[in-house]
């Protein structure tokens, strides 16, 4: 497994863009087809006088618009991934999203089948829309889960790869390794091996129980700290505590949105946004001032 890794870690760069562009046209067209041809199928042996030509038309015009809505999901599992814990949010968050794929989903499949119908001298009837929404969207939700989760695996995978830290995992055992009361750099161990993150380039950290999530460039690297140990050895002019949970790099801060009950979210170059609780909230707003917000 070790030559395995060693080798996918070399070579896989070289096909990494091909591999991320091609695979979703690929898999669509491929099940597209397969869809396609068992529609037909049942076409003859239960709707004889449908044309042969429908269930393909049906078929590939769904999967150019899930192959649409796929960058979609990309950006949005990326600056909401998923993880362990707070699922009611993460429910919550996906769901709405899923609600929006199917709508955007049924809306241009339908749209298309229009247009090919009347190209053809004919005419689309999709039928009652309350009931076929519903229909519709009980397959999207099962289609959006199986993307959204097909994505955060081959993240997943990167990182493992890699040797990185995923979200879920724990740093390896043993005690803190930086001494020093504010390093230029932090060691931190995992799978078997030792990275040095620069500290001026954490964008932001979080607290995982017993250890810390170093957020670096979309990545993750846990350490074994507490989140408030992990302040008192960062720079207090470029770094600020937002949340019991969060430290933020004060130079990622792009803005400031006020929510209820005087928290706020904070939103990041890169696309990542933060809560800041309301016992933090004033504070921060003196230090990156009036314009953020």
């Amino acid at each position: 497994m070790p030559i395995v890794a060693a080798c996918f870690r070399e070579r896989y760069p070289c096909w990494r863009r091909w591999v991320e562009l091609g695979f979703w046209p690929a898999f669509l067209a491929l099940n597209a087809c397969a869809n396609s041809v068992t529609a037909s199928i049942e076409a003859r042996r239960y709707r004889p006088g449908s044309a042969t030509w429908e269930p393909w038309v049906w078929e590939i015009s769904s999967a150019l618009m899930v192959g649409a809505l796929i960058p979609g999901i990309v950006w949005f599992t990326r600056r909401f991934p998923l993880h362990w814990g707070a699922w009611w949010p993460q429910l919550r968050r996906h769901g709405l999203a899923s609600l929006v794929f199917s709508l955007v989903h049924v809306a241009g499949m339908v749209a298309l089948r229009m247009l090919v119908y009347r190209a053809l001298g004919g005419e689309y009837d999709f039928g009652p829309w309350p009931r076929e929404l519903f229909y519709e969207y009980l397959k999207d939700v099962r289609s959006y889960a199986l993307i959204a989760l097909a994505i955060e695996a081959y993240r997943l995978i990167l990182r493992r790869s890699q040797g990185e830290a995923s979200l879920l995992a724990a740093p390896d055992e043993g005690p803190p390794v930086e001494p020093v009361d504010r390093p230029e750099r932090f060691l931190v161990r995992k799978l078997g091996r030792e990275f040095l993150v620069i500290a001026a380039d954490i964008e932001w950290a979080q607290a995982q129980g017993n250890y810390v999530n170093l957020h670096v460039g979309g990545r993750e690297y846990p350490l074994r700290s507490t989140i408030a140990g992990l302040e008192e050895r960062l720079d207090p002019r470029r770094f600020a505590r937002v949340h019991r949970s969060y430290i933020v790099n004060l130079d990622g801060i792009v803005s400031i949105e006020s929510l209820d009950a005087g928290e706020a979210r904070l939103h990041l170059r890169g696309g990542a946004t933060l809560p800041c609780s309301r016992r933090y909230r004033s504070a921060l707003r003196e230090r990156v001032g009036a314009d953020a917000a």
